[in-house]
């Protein structure tokens, strides 16, 4: 495994933080689809009915959803264009710190999408003169929120976006729904996409 040597505690504190706060995102779709004719959409709940978070998150992710598609100029309807669905996944991720402030990662497996955060274990001491021994290990959950679009014609999947990143869990309900709310304003900042011609 590579370490890398950082310069200190304050460097170390920032990369921690900004992988906490950023969400990345990839966006796929089908080049032959017109999504100029997409003006309407429902949520297809057979497929958001089995996505296993909570019903309060779920909530919240699709209330996200319909702000974002409403700023976009898209209105529900009970005959869509388009459906939309949301499907999760988390994986436990592992950090690494040693006692030169080296910094490394891994991933645990898969799982339902949680909304979990920071979880450290005691420091492990080793012998030394003066200074740190030893490495501090934490785990994360990190999340990927899938949002796919269905052309209600052709029962097709022509769009879908996907955000990754960690949401810390915390008491604070406010904390949470911005969260949420930066999560699917940044996947859904690239819908409907624009197609070369």
């Amino acid at each position: 495994m590579k370490t890398v040597k950082l310069l200190g505690l304050p460097i170390l504190a920032l990369l921690i933080l900004s992988s906490c706060s950023s969400v990345r995102v990839l966006t796929d779709y089908d080049q032959n689809t017109n999504f100029n004719q997409y003006k309407t959409y429902a949520f297809y709940k057979t497929g958001i009915d089995k996505v296993q978070i909570s019903d309060l998150d779920k909530k919240r992710i699709l209330y996200a959803i319909e702000d974002e598609m409403a700023s976009r100029g898209f209105s529900k309807s009970s005959n869509p264009d388009v459906l939309v669905s949301i499907f999760t996944k988390e994986s436990e991720q592992v950090d690494v710190f040693n006692n030169n402030f080296g910094w490394g990662w891994g991933g645990l497996g898969w799982g339902g999408f949680g909304w979990g955060g920071w979880g450290m274990n005691p420091w492990m001491w080793g012998g030394g003169l003066g200074g740190w021994g030893g490495s501090q290990i934490s785990t994360r959950t990190e999340g990927s929120l899938y949002i796919d679009v269905i052309d209600t014609k052709d029962k097709q999947l022509v769009w879908q976006g996907k955000g990754v990143g960690t949401l810390n869990n915390t008491k604070n309900i406010e904390k949470k729904e911005a969260r949420i709310k930066k999560f699917v304003s940044e996947i859904l900042e690239a819908y409907p996409p624009i197609v070369a011609k």
